[in-house]
């Protein structure tokens, strides 16, 4: 599924014989239900309510976020940016302990 950029290719209006379809359909599912959770986790769910699952014509999934503000794409951004620093921060912790040796 993709564009010039790599992005997004038409969706599946007109379906081609032998495209995985169903299987990609799931990966995009359980994508969503995935980002659904954590969303509302967050108490954030309300501003994605085109969230869904998606097919394009080569079978490949993808998930729609539906039009949302542009308000609450700089908060997707920063949670986004948040979890990788917070990740960094981890990882960079894990590196700098030795191992702790047992007997």
């Amino acid at each position: 599924m993709t564009d010039a950029r790599g992005v997004c290719a038409r969706s599946a209006t007109d379906l081609s014989v032998n495209a995985p379809y169903v299987r990609g359909w799931a990966e995009a599912k359980h994508a969503a239900d995935r980002l659904a959770e954590q969303l509302h986790t967050l108490d954030l769910d309300a501003l994605f309510p085109q969230l869904k699952a998606d097919v394009n014509v080569f079978g490949e999934g993808i998930v729609r976020l539906g039009t949302i503000r542009p308000a609450t794409a700089q908060a997707l951004a920063t949670l986004i940016m948040t979890g990788l620093t917070n990740e960094v921060l981890r990882r960079a912790a894990a590196e700098d302990d030795p191992p702790t040796a047992t007997s």
